[in-house]
């Protein structure tokens, strides 16, 4: 038997994951990556954190397994899509690594639309926002010149730590068409987008198959991290694409709602719907797209509510997420008057507006921790809603979804998710992104026959939420206010950005 490693860079964690043939997780080890905001609105990580937290987990995932490295058949990785890291003639990185969720280029991606937007739309398949990576580099040649003199090669997150281990250098086509700098109808980069980031495009990587074994573990790999020099090394894709394969949605019209740092919706189609709301990729399957579009905020805004109101009484912070859910289940639909605008970090769809803020609107006395807990879950809830009616516009409905993330563990938040969004939730017994990577993995040296056979035979589902009719009609109603309430005050949101900077 051959044993599968996938590792996935996540938005604050990196986790290394081992599974058997079968999909049975066999180990597992994370550590927690730091996100630096040098200043507002800026989201950037050290890509040597991610490497040293590949140095750790892989020996700890390893040693929980039971096995010997040797026994590994495979390394795959997934991470953030098209995080791009910069690195010099000479190897080294010029500068930290711009996350998705960086907002700074919100004045780049405005100009970019409202003077290319429909051409870059026409060749890149999705419309400039400041989560790609073509706005992003027109920001760096405009104020970090220098920076961009001294780069020579251009990673996304994943293959840059994937390099890490074989010396190569290379990039998958999901990734590619997320820098927004790929032309997919001529399978290539385009000179035309590059040329309105001022960017060179022999910077940009050689393209390969999500599947494809890029190379083998290196020596000074093997001893840094606890491999075996040798081992096959394979691509690997973003983590949407290979968290919806690996959750099981593998063919069109299925769905996939997110519920981690960011919230998505997302639908299997067989070819790209170009529209302004909506994100095309290709799917980790060949042949095969998906629609997405999302929350900025989701499993961060969890998080924050958790450490700012419930990290007391010596609480640890997977007993304080408890105590959210417990808290959350004691207060009636609705939360009695008290809704949540979940825009901590800008927004993106269906608004793609950067100046946007969270807010708790309808606080009154009555109101306490439960509250605030069960309106978060029902805001995100919201949010996703508003994400959806963007792809029910287009024709592409969604009955059915596979809820992943690690908000999926609350089974409070997937009833609210299945009554607000009006579909039926399943929730796969694995939903990491390391583990779509170890299938991906199983794949690029033949464990598994095709993309479809891995899914089928290891996306287990544990547990099925149907919407509840009457709280179906209840939502409804709800949501319209939640509509109006962000309309009335995105004005309100501008103002204070202005003001505030």
């Amino acid at each position: 038997m051959k044993w599968l490693m996938g590792i996935d860079i996540g938005a604050g964690s990196l986790k290394t994951m081992i599974i058997d043939s079968t999909g049975k997780v066999c180990g597992s080890a994370s550590m927690d990556i730091t996100t630096h905001s040098p200043h507002p609105r800026w989201s950037e990580q050290d890509p040597m954190d991610w490497w040293r937290a590949v140095c750790d987990t892989v020996p700890r995932a390893i040693a929980q397994a039971g096995i010997e490295a040797s026994m590994i058949g495979g390394v795959s990785f997934s991470a953030g899509a098209h995080t791009p890291v910069l690195e010099d003639h000479a190897g080294n990185l010029v500068r930290p690594a711009i996350l998705w969720n960086d907002q700074r280029s919100g004045e780049e991606s405005r100009e970019l639309f409202e003077q290319h937007g429909s051409r870059i739309l026409e060749l890149g398949y999705n419309r400039p926002a400041p989560t790609w990576t073509l706005p992003q580099f027109l920001w760096l040649t405009r104020h970090e010149p220098e920076a961009v003199k001294k780069t020579a090669r251009v990673y996304v997150a994943k293959d840059w730590l994937r390099s890490r281990l074989t010396g190569t250098w290379e990039t998958d086509r999901t990734e590619a068409v997320g820098t927004l700098l790929f032309d997919p109808k001529q399978d290539a980069w385009s000179s035309e987008l590059c040329r309105l980031a001022n960017w060179d495009i022999a910077t940009l990587p050689p393209l390969v198959n999500p599947t494809t074994i890029v190379g083998q573990v290196t020596a000074a790999a093997a001893q840094a991290t606890g491999l075996c020099e040798g081992t096959p090394v394979i691509c690997g894709t973003s983590d949407t694409s290979i968290e919806t394969f690996g959750a099981g949605s593998i063919e069109p019209g299925d769905g996939t709602i997110k519920l981690a740092t960011a919230g998505t919706v997302s639908v299997v189609i067989d070819r790209p719907r170009i529209h302004e709301t909506l994100i095309n990729y290709p799917l980790a399957i060949p042949g095969l797209w998906y629609a997405i579009s999302g929350t900025n905020s989701c499993a961060s805004a969890h998080r924050w509510l958790r450490d700012k109101f419930f990290m007391t009484d010596g609480l640890t912070g997977s007993q304080a997420f408890a105590e959210m859910d417990r808290l959350a289940g004691t207060i009636k639909p609705g939360s009695e008057g008290l809704l949540f605008h979940p825009y901590l970090q800008g927004e993106r769809a269906p608004y793609w507006d950067p100046l946007l803020k969270a807010d708790f609107v309808g606080i009154g006395f009555r109101h306490d921790k439960g509250h605030f807990a069960r309106a978060l879950y029902e805001g995100i809830a919201f949010s996703l809603r508003d994400v959806l009616e963007q792809f029910r516009e287009r024709g592409m409905d969604i009955k059915r979804a596979r809820i992943i993330g690690g908000g999926s563990k609350s089974a409070i938040w997937r009833q609210i998710v299945a009554n607000i969004l009006n579909i039926e939730i399943l929730l796969p017994e694995t939903t990491d992104a390391s583990f779509g990577a170890a299938l991906i993995a199983g794949i690029g040296i033949g464990v598994f026959e095709s993309e479809q056979q891995a899914a089928l035979d290891c996306a287990q589902i544990i547990d099925r939420v149907l919407p509840e009719p009457e709280l179906v009609v209840f939502y409804d109603k709800l949501f319209q206010i939640y509509k109006d309430a962000q309309k009335g005050l995105e004005q309100v949101n501008h103002a204070l950005s202005k003001l505030t900077g």
